[in-house]
């Protein structure tokens, strides 16, 4: 298969980790986590150079910590904690199936994980490691989005990879409207004046003013990455292509 981006970076939701389950869903699905390895497995074997970015909402979000009562920024560094909790169970979930990898946290986190030094990444990538980046930029009122968006800055990935619960973006939201109409491509211009919600208006942004192209497809369902990276419509990519719906 002729692949289209030999490197990227994956933003995936922490919501995503608990699986399609719904009430009483575990924090973390043995499950998902599985699925989610040897697909990542299968594209690193493929010659991709992979980064990944996972939130941390499956187990705390910033904004709904500031909703109990704790402050902002305290909040925020509580959902940073909580990427961290996830990329060590998908660092754990890859390894088990012998993927080499480096976890690497813009919090110092030492007993767990390397400090983020953008060089020491992009090395890691050269020699086939997958990257898992933790704790967001390091910074509160910054989202997992815009920490995504910045390392894929950094690490010279050719797109950035956003997995969701649906299979693109859409016009209003599928799983609540049945009329409503995929996107099969994008500009970012259109995003953001349409405000369609693909990413954070400063991580779409970045991407615009570097000339990184989105690629927003359906996680849940095998195939799709190895898909998406060989330009195969799965999803809607985010560029500087004019407006099209399926």
């Amino acid at each position: 298969m002729d692949l289209k981006f030999k490197r990227v970076l994956i933003k995936l939701s922490g919501e995503a980790l608990r699986g399609e389950e719904s009430e009483g869903a575990p924090t973390l699905s043995a499950r998902v986590l599985a699925d989610l390895a040897a697909e990542l497995k299968e594209i690193r074997a493929a010659g991709v150079e992979l980064a990944v970015v996972i939130g941390g909402g499956n187990i705390i979000r910033g904004l709904d910590a500031a909703e109990a009562g704790i402050d902002r920024a305290t909040g925020d560094y509580m959902g940073m904690l909580a990427t961290v909790i996830n990329c060590m169970a998908l660092q754990e979930s890859l390894e088990r199936l012998g993927v080499p990898t480096r976890l690497m946290s813009a919090l110092k986190v030492n007993e767990v994980a390397e400090p983020y030094i953008r060089r020491r990444g992009i090395r890691h990538l050269e020699k086939g490691r997958v990257v898992l980046l933790a704790a967001g930029t390091g910074n509160p009122y910054f989202t997992t989005d815009t920490a995504a968006a910045l390392r894929a800055m950094e690490l010279k990935a050719e797109a950035l990879m956003k997995a969701t619960r649906v299979d693109g973006v859409y016009d209003a939201d599928p799983l609540k409207d049945p009329n409503a109409r995929r996107f099969n491509r994008l500009t970012y211009m259109d995003v953001l004046r349409r405000d369609l919600k693909v990413m954070d208006t400063t991580a779409v942004s970045l991407c615009m003013d570097n000339q990184v192209p989105i690629v927003v497809f359906k996680l849940l369902e095998r195939g799709n990455m190895l898909k998406a990276l060989a330009g195969e419509d799965v999803g809607t990519v985010v560029g500087e292509i004019g407006t099209t719906e399926d």
